[in-house]
């Protein structure tokens, strides 16, 4: 078990030692994000914001720097790698979410472009993974990826990579216990000849 104890002020990046001390698997890509995230989280809460009658004044609040401030820490946090049989996720500031999803339960990575999205040339993946509930939050966004086509594409081509391998191991589990029932009746009848 590794523990840190409250090292995050002191040492920045020991929170990267930490995940890669802790994962044995390579890192085949690791996601890059567009800096114009930052614009469009600015954008995207001070949208809600002013929806609501009550968030006008927080609004000019977030717009004077507050979003500022948020919006470019949120961007420094982002984080997405894809491994040989893993996509670890990371992201948030006051609540951080990170989830490290197996690739042989994704079901699918949803493109999206938006009227927003598309005027500040962003592009959101959304992750699907098997057996989410409607609101159990077993998904993800990601908006902002660098080449989002190519890495939703390696992703998938690195899940049916993974799948096969999964079929091939079950072939290969048949063959051995086939083999180990051969082994059981040679014995069977060596029992049987040894007793006469």
């Amino acid at each position: 078990m590794i523990l840190i104890c409250n090292s995050r002020w002191r040492f920045p990046l020991a929170r990267e030692r930490l995940i890669i001390m802790t994962e044995n698997e390579p890192i085949l890509i690791k996601a890059e994000f567009n800096p114009i995230v930052k614009t469009y989280i600015l954008l995207y809460i001070c949208g809600i914001l002013l929806v609501t009658i009550v968030g006008i004044p927080l609004a000019i609040i977030w717009l004077c720097g507050v979003g500022q401030w948020y919006s470019r820490h949120y961007y420094d946090k982002l984080y997405c790698v894809l491994t040989e049989k893993h996509l670890r996720l990371r992201m948030g500031i006051l609540f951080t979410i990170d989830k490290t999803i197996p690739l042989e339960n994704i079901q699918d990575l949803t493109f999206y472009e938006g009227p927003v999205l598309r005027h500040l040339n962003l592009a959101m993946l959304r992750v699907e993974t098997a057996g989410q509930a409607e609101h159990s939050g077993n998904h993800m966004k990601l908006v902002g990826v660098v080449d989002a086509h190519v890495f939703r594409a390696a992703v998938l081509e690195q899940r049916e990579l993974v799948k096969r391998g999964m079929a091939s191991g079950n072939s290969a589990g048949n063959e051995q216990t086939e083999l180990l029932k051969r082994i059981a009746a040679t014995l069977e009848k060596i029992e049987t000849g040894l007793k006469k």
